[in-house]
């Protein structure tokens, strides 16, 4: 795959192809019942690979991804989740918890070299805290699209105990779960249609 010269980069670019807006958004469905179809573990590693390009503020790419596959870790995982996520996650073939990282800031003199970004958030835990949950929680959706992109379906879910889920998966309390996705290839003939969402007049402004 071909990618754009730095001369090409300060170009407009084209809109992409209304077949990839419809496997992203239009046809994109949060599926619920899954195909008994494994997920290859390349293909979760090619999904981050895209997901870790989106832009983070300073670049501090606090999200921290655990890919649930075994039986075993599902049985892990299955105290924590509220009852009506059980059933559509020990069936899916991966639940990805997404997490961030309490110490993220560590990474900033690789990640962003130019400048020392460490201290304002070694000097300010409420800065840390809420950049790490904003920014993991924008790497969650990066990572929906690129999996969506690459053919998967996905299913992302809160209703789950965090304290819980903390506990069996972060004992160490570095990492702490933002959010739970259910990965694989949906069941589409058990999908209800589509609930209403708002329309741009009720939820946007211009000014």
């Amino acid at each position: 795959m071909s990618h754009p010269s730095p001369a090409s980069l300060g170009t407009s670019r084209a809109a992409i192809p209304d077949s990839a807006l419809d496997q992203l958004f239009r046809e994109a469905r949060t599926v619920t019942a899954w195909l008994p179809k494994p997920v290859p573990a390349d293909l979760l590693g090619q999904a981050y690979e895209l997901a870790r390009l989106g832009p983070t503020s300073a670049n501090s790419s606090p999200a921290r991804f655990l890919f649930v596959t075994s039986p075993e870790a599902k049985e892990r995982l299955r105290p924590a989740l509220a009852p009506g996520n059980v059933d559509k996650t020990m069936a899916a073939p991966v639940t990805l918890i997404l997490a961030w990282d309490t110490e993220f800031h560590e990474k900033l003199p690789t990640l962003f070299p130019h400048a020392d970004m460490r201290q304002y958030f070694v000097a300010n835990a409420k800065l840390a805290e809420e950049t790490a949950f904003r920014n993991s929680s924008l790497q969650g959706a990066y990572f929906i699209l690129a999996a969506r992109a690459l053919g998967l379906d996905c299913g992302p879910m809160s209703g789950f105990d965090q304290d819980k889920l903390n506990a069996e998966f972060f004992p160490d309390g570095k990492w702490k779960a933002n959010f739970l996705c259910n990965l694989g290839y949906g069941d589409r003939s058990a999908l209800r249609p589509r609930n209403p969402r708002l329309s741009f007049d009720e939820a946007a402004r211009i000014l």
